[in-house]
């Protein structure tokens, strides 16, 4: 039975001969693998040094010697402009003067150690930047982490080996370019950004003032209303103390006060006499009408928007407007008296918006001051009268001091922007 049983392991010289075959291949493969990554890495250094080589480079160390090996050494590797520094208190007015790309600085100094250089360097507004690379033959972590703390970008031990210093050298120049190349293209971006950003303001202004004339069009044929009214309610909410880019938006939605008289027909909106009732009423709709004509879409008409003018997708993506709010409440709140007896709301005191008091104030002033289709321009000084007249009923008393204590700005602003017919 044993004689017909059969061995299918090869012969032991065979089986050790194929091992050695495949450590053979693998051990071909690795030193193929390693000639190519060896190349490689050449390639990389020998590209980096090309990128690096017309850094400026500092040198300060409190022993000449030192400053003179670094050097020969660095230009050995291939780099050319140095500046060396062997007095501590000398560095900082050369670091200031040659502005470096790299400093390579000892820490151990006596007068002004490394340490004191790093912290100057951080906190001189008039110092660009540069790497630094600290050479020290302390082993002292504490020492490493306040470097790092102030602004350190890598470290070389001394005794210096020749190696390590061109390759940290190099690595931290590329670093240093790296980062001034993001530098450059933040401040570019910076820039577009507020390029794009000042165009936006234009255009937004631009549009205010195109809807806003638009509706005074109809009533006044310069416009200078609606700007008039945008300007005296800047002047009272900067005398109310409120911030200045809140003052800007008021006094671009407090433009579109009356846009609601698109909607007025001409019989009723030039009628040179006293209006009746119905007509009254009428009249009173504009409030309503500017609220419809300036609020926010819901998500139902943006829908329905979409669908319609698809042209329009993009600025519909935009669903609520701070400036478009404001001017909603102003459109819709600016006829509204202090003591609740205005319209269409009848709103009373602090329940009115802030924006709706102010622009109750320029507009009264302003109206009282023009000439409309039903009357003549009053004088100043009767409309200031008017005004105060008017205090505690139809007025919020600080809008209205804060009116009379600008008036001296309010006039100017009258004056600068009157119509012909401008009461002065």
């Amino acid at each position: 039975m044993a004689d017909d049983t059969v061995d299918l392991a090869p012969p032991a010289n065979e089986a050790r001969s194929g091992e050695d075959d495949a450590s053979d291949a693998a051990g071909l493969g690795l030193a193929i693998s390693a000639t190519q990554l060896e190349k490689m890495l050449e390639q990389s250094a020998a590209s980096q040094m090309a990128a690096t080589r017309n850094a400026t480079i500092a040198i300060v160390d409190d022993e000449a010697l030192n400053v003179q090996m670094v050097r020969r050494h660095l230009q050995k590797a291939g780099y050319s402009e140095f500046h060396g520094c062997s007095e501590p208190v000398e560095a900082l007015p050369l670091i200031r003067r040659v502005k470096p790309d790299l400093v390579l600085l000892d820490i151990m100094m006596p007068e002004v150690s490394g340490v004191d250089i790093l912290h100057a360097v951080k906190v001189d507004p008039t110092i660009t930047d540069p790497a630094i690379l600290v050479m020290t033959a302390s082993a002292d972590a504490r020492l490493k982490q306040v470097c790092l703390g102030l602004g350190a970008s890598d470290f070389i031990n001394k005794p210096l080996d020749v190696p390590e210093l061109t390759a940290r050298v190099r690595n931290t120049l590329m670093h240093k370019t790296y980062r001034d190349r993001m530098a450059e293209q933040n401040a570019r971006l910076e820039e577009v950004v507020e390029r794009r950003t000042a165009e936006l303001v234009v255009s937004r202004e631009e549009v205010v003032h195109c809807l806003a004339r638009a509706a005074e069009r109809r009533d006044d044929d310069t416009g200078h209303h609606v700007l008039r009214v945008g300007r005296y309610v800047a002047v009272i909410a900067r005398q109310l103390g409120i911030p200045d880019e809140r003052v800007e938006v008021l006094e671009l939605a407090a433009q579109l006060h009356d846009v609601g008289k698109i909607g007025i027909p001409d019989e009723i909106l030039f009628k040179p006499g006293r209006l009746d009732e119905q007509q009254i009423d009428v009249m009173r709709r504009h409030c309503a009408v500017g609220r419809q004509i300036i609020r926010p879409l819901t998500a139902e008409e943006t829908r329905t928007m979409r669908t319609h003018v698809r042209l329009g997708a993009d600025l519909l993506n935009v669903r609520t407007s701070p400036l478009l709010m404001v001017a909603s409440r102003i459109a819709q709140t600016h006829h509204e008296r202090w003591d609740g007896t205005g319209y269409p709301l009848g709103l009373a005191g602090t329940d009115i918006p802030i924006e709706g008091r102010m622009t109750a104030v320029a507009d009264v002033f302003d109206a009282l001051s023009s000439k409309r289709p039903y009357k003549d321009p009053f004088p100043r000084e009767r409309c200031f009268e008017i005004l105060e007249e008017g205090r505690g009923t139809h007025f919020d008393p600080d809008c209205l001091d804060a009116f009379f204590a600008a008036s001296d700005e309010i006039v100017a602003i009258q004056l600068e922007l009157m119509d012909d017919e401008h009461a002065v």
